[in-house]
């Protein structure tokens, strides 16, 4: 889908042909899962397939909004100043929360609008596709009424609709990496203070692959508040000797001298891999600090199995991905990203082996599982803006 074919739509659709183009983009982590709630780094990245929007302002209080990912739902319709959650409108309550809370802060939109949003992001995926079209409602809504808005301040916005509107309990890093993206890096971010460094990520005779399990897990109905609340219980049973915030705020070896505090098996080894992924983001800037490519992908494998065998958050989908691709030759590294039990496995692989380990991976794949895994190759593009 090209942009000449979205403007013809939106034309169709609304029948005016001046608006403006928007765009965010998807995102992976690159390292640091399940670490961004427990006051640890996250390492994402911003890519190149992500949501498109088309807009223009109206002189009246109407919104209007047309997805072509959803086109059986038409033309959501709702008036400005009824912004409350409605679970008809689908889709269409993430850029209706982002308009809600930027007026609750104050900010003038004093008129309606007519949006058309196209997302090449895989639904399902775990790439956030949900952040994605907060973000770019978010920089629309900006530019469109000539609002001034902090990119951090927009980011936690984006944020708090999906905490406070849609219900889901997710941190920051999302947002974050989707708004704050920059081409060929990747953002090492304290989800705690927000503090963030871009990391140089040179890929030249290597790039992303993303291997999507097309097995579908609603973040919201997974095990992800469970997790989160063993997280909590085991830090409450360490604060009895440590002095410390988040499990992100302690070491390795602090973890092994106190980790008897935590009665419970399942709780150290959740504990565990907290302490660790987190280190592990440290190791994987200073690696690429280095253009050390193998010492990242060796990280990205430790991952995976702390993901796995501590944190028990991938299941056999995404196993059997980033296993098979360990056995590739000219992969370098590969582990589950996103919030796990389905979505999406990156791998770090040569480009000019590209082809033949996808064939090799799709095979085992699916003779494994039972049905095909999709894969796509992956730049890092910038984050949040006006085309």
């Amino acid at each position: 889908m090209d942009l000449k074919q979205l403007s013809d739509k939106f034309t169709a659709i609304f029948n005016v042909s001046d608006y403006r183009s928007f765009f965010a983009p998807g995102r992976i982590n690159l390292i640091g899962e399940h670490t961004d709630y427990n006051g640890g780094h996250v390492f994402p990245a911003s890519i190149t397939k992500g949501t498109y929007a088309l807009a223009r302002k109206r002189e009246d209080n109407k919104i209007r909004m047309y997805s072509m990912n959803f086109e059986n739902l038409g033309v959501i319709e709702f008036d400005i100043n009824n912004l409350d959650y409605n679970k008809a409108h689908d889709w269409a309550n993430y850029p209706k929360g982002m308009l809600r809370y930027l007026k609750e802060k104050g900010y003038d939109i004093p008129t309606g609008v007519d949006v058309l949003f196209y997302g090449n992001i895989p639904n399902g995926a775990g790439l956030s596709s949900s952040a994605s079209i907060e973000l770019v409602s978010g920089v629309m809504y900006e530019k469109l009424f000539d609002l001034e808005i902090g990119r951090v301040e927009l980011v936690k916005i984006g944020q708090l609709v999906e905490n406070k509107f849609i219900g889901v309990n997710s941190g920051i890093m999302d947002q974050f990496a989707i708004g704050m993206g920059k081409k060929n890096a990747g953002i090492l971010l304290d989800c705690d203070t927000l503090k963030y460094e871009y990391a140089p990520l040179e890929l030249d005779e290597h790039l992303i692959l993303i291997m999507n399990t097309n097995k579908r897990r609603e973040l919201a109905d997974s095990k992800y508040n469970e997790r989160r609340s063993e997280c909590e219980q085991a830090l409450a049973q360490l604060q009895k000797a440590l002095d410390v915030q988040a499990l992100g705020n302690i070491s390795s070896e602090q973890f092994e001298q106190h980790k008897h505090l935590i009665e419970n098996e399942t709780l150290k080894k959740r504990a565990k891999h907290a302490v660790y992924e987190n280190e592990r983001t440290l190791d994987a800037l200073k690696a690429l600090k280095a253009g050390d490519l193998t010492e990242f992908g060796r990280l990205l494998n430790a991952s995976h199995t702390s993901l796995r065998d501590d944190y028990e958050v991938t299941g056999k989908e995404l196993d059997t991905l980033a296993e098979t691709a360990w056995a590739q030759d000219g992969v370098l590294g590969a582990r589950m990203t996103g919030a796990g039990f389905g979505g999406c496995a990156i791998a770090l692989v040569e480009k000019e082996k590209v082809q033949q380990i996808i064939e090799n991976i799709e095979k085992i794949y699916e003779e494994t599982i039972g049905y095909p895994a999709s894969f796509y190759k992956v730049s890092i593009g910038d984050g949040a803006k006006e085309l």
